[in-house]
């Protein structure tokens, strides 16, 4: 099980490096200018050596021999030899006023090339996020309408929100931990190893137990990263569903309910933080505090050995050995703190991989073809289909769609009126049988060609928080507002959306909340007009509507369905008189089929009955 975790984190690392690899180059120019910024951190660490020396040798010293030649063996003595001849070939004063010029300039370099690292860095850094989130969403696009019909919508937002800010936080500090952290520990290790490789052989030995409990840590943080994320799309799951359904909670006095609910996964959200936050902050006090327990070492060996007059080492190359050390802390901490954010994101990571992953059902077809115009007939040839975890929804369903015509599905509710028509446009794909559209299978037809033949008014309105004029030209940049208009009086909807402040700019608010239903409706066939589609597939949405607005919906139906074949779930039979053909629905199979008053004479047939019932109610 470990292994098979493992193999899983290397696989999302390496999924991740796919992201960062676009942006090469400025990872490159941005390493370069962060070897500047430690290239001249080291000359500020370097030049402590010479200002001890000034401040505290109250008289010049002699001259000190050059090795020669200069070797690997003797470097650190010759570069003692040549600081010591600068220096004293000055007045001491010159001598202290060069070395503070030369550290304020070290420094200022130092902080100018970690400015312009961190400038570079920002595109690699926003960007690797911006593809990924931009991947993600466009996947979300792809999948089939199934697989959102079986998801929560908030785990989808969380994982596009808040799982993607996750593995955000996790690149900017690995991306900068690497390029920063191990060359300056490489750097100041190289400089410890010339001034006393006995003492540094310490730091050295210290380094793998650091490690390895960094990498412990990291390994608690990305079990329980996993849990924090699924916990918080929960959250947003929650919070998602209860604003959706407010005035259902409200009319039902569910608020307790709700409220409790949400403290639940609330309460589990913040004891699961706590213990990351907890254990993550662990890592760098630990880090800090190993390290400076070997400066403290350091200091107690080196003490007693200048103490007993067998130290060997100058005074200013001390202090700067041990200025280094304390230099190598930061390095050191925050590479430790990268390790928790690692075991982080690679959770985060994990969740974001396992959605693109997923596979879309319903894909076009390596030879798909083009259906550029809808000529002859929709044809179901004993079809039949079934969700996942049911049993047959639809079986042997023989039906023919003629171009122009009306064709009427109805039966009781559970029937498989919806499930039959969203199998024209491939919201689904049957399981048995075909469907074939002058001739050609539909999973032969590019799905992008079939659906744009077609224009669908589903019972559920589905409106946009924008304005009238971007609700009805939806999918449609270049539209008159001649057009516009046109589309909106035939709907029926033109006097009203005119009698709004702001006319077609006026903002219809989540889902259309701001208007009733009846406007909301007449928008969408408003918008199913405009698109001028042959085909119509229509979920009659009357039923709920008072009766002047369901009068005004159903005269822009008609108008809708002039000229064009229409497919018409009909709720209300009285709004299927003139049609072409009805086909009854019982428990997945056509049971009758006429027209209305050919099923009127059948006393004893299903159509009779649910007219009766109907009309008996009226």
């Amino acid at each position: 099980m470990h292994d098979e975790r493992k193999a899983r984190l290397m696989k999302s690392f390496w999924r991740i490096t796919r992201y960062i690899f676009p942006y090469r180059l400025h990872l490159g120019v941005a390493s370069f200018f962060m070897m500047l910024f430690v290239i001249f951190n080291m000359v500020a660490v370097v030049l402590v050596i010479p200002l001890i020396n000034v401040l505290f040798t109250a008289v010049p010293a002699a001259a000190t021999p050059v090795p020669d030649p200069v070797t690997l063996n003797n470097f650190k003595e010759a570069a003692l030899a040549y600081m010591n001849n600068w220096i004293n070939s000055m007045p001491r004063l010159d001598a202290l006023r060069y070395i503070c010029l030369l550290i304020l300039g070290s420094f200022f370099f130092k902080n100018f090339f970690r400015y312009l690292q961190t400038y570079v860095m920002a595109t690699a850094e926003q960007g690797i996020i911006r593809d990924l989130r931009r991947d993600l969403y466009e996947h979300l696009h792809r999948l089939s309408l199934s697989y959102f019909t079986e998801a929560r919508k908030g785990t989808l937002m969380s994982r596009i929100t808040n799982d993607v800010r996750i593995v955000n936080d996790t690149v900017i500090a690995v991306i900068n931990s690497l390029f920063r952290d191990p060359p300056q520990i490489l750097f100041y290790l190289a400089f410890l190893f010339i001034v006393n490789w006995q003492l540094t052989l310490i730091v050295i030995l210290v380094i793998p137990l650091t490690g390895l409990m960094l990498a412990r840590i990291a390994d608690y943080l990305k079990r329980e990263s996993t849990r924090l994320q699924e916990t918080m799309a929960d959250l947003t799951a929650i919070l998602d569903e209860t604003l959706a359904g407010m005035r259902i909670v409200k009319a039902f006095c569910m608020e307790k309910f709700e409220i409790n609910k949400f403290k639940a996964f609330n309460e589990r959200y913040y004891r699961t933080f706590v213990r990351i936050v907890r254990r993550r902050e662990l890592s760098s006090p630990l880090t800090e505090f190993i390290s400076v327990l070997v400066v403290v070492v350091i200091l107690w060996f080196m003490g007693s050995l200048i103490f007993s007059g067998n130290s060997g080492i100058p005074p200013g190359v001390f202090v700067a050995y041990i200025f280094a050390m304390l230099q190598m802390l930061q390095p050191m901490k925050f590479f430790g703190q990268m390790f928790g954010s690692l075991g982080e994101g690679m959770a985060g990571a994990k969740r974001v991989f396992e959605l693109l992953d997923i596979q879309p059902r319903i894909m076009d077809a390596p030879d798909a073809v083009e259906l550029k115009t809808f000529r002859d007939s929709i044809e179901f040839h004993d079809v039949a289909f079934k969700y996942d975890t049911s049993d047959y929804v639809l079986r042997e369903i023989n039906m023919v769609i003629k171009v122009g015509e009306v064709v009427a599905i109805v039966g009781p509710s559970g029937a498989g009126k919806s499930t039959l028509v969203d199998l024209i446009p491939r919201f689904y794909d049957v399981v048995k049988g075909s469907i074939t559209i002058d001739g050609m299978d539909v999973r032969q037809i590019r799905i992008d060609s079939l659906r744009s033949q077609m224009g669908i008014v589903t019972q559920e309105t589905i409106l946009f928080n924008d304005t009238v004029r971007n609700n009805i030209a939806y999918g449609i940049t270049d539209i008159s507002q001649e057009e516009l208009e046109r589309a909106a009086r035939a709907a029926n909807a033109h006097d009203f959306i005119t009698a709004f402040p702001k006319g077609y700019d006026t903002v219809i608010g989540d889902r259309g909340v701001k208007i009733s239903g009846g406007e909301r409706q007449r928008i969408s066939i408003a918008r199913a007009i405009l698109k001028n589609p042959p085909i119509l597939i229509l979920d009659e949405a009357t039923s709920s509507l008072d009766t002047e607005s369901e009068q005004l919906v159903q005269e822009a139906i008609e108008n809708l369905m002039q000229g064009r074949t229409s497919v018409v779930i009909a709720h209300r039979l009285s709004t299927i008189r003139r049609a072409d053909r009805i086909y009854v629905l019982d428990r997945g199979r056509i049971v009758e089929t006429g027209r209305h008053e050919e099923l009127m004479k059948k006393t004893d047939g299903l159509y009779r009955r649910l007219h009766d019932m109907q009309f008996s109610r009226t």
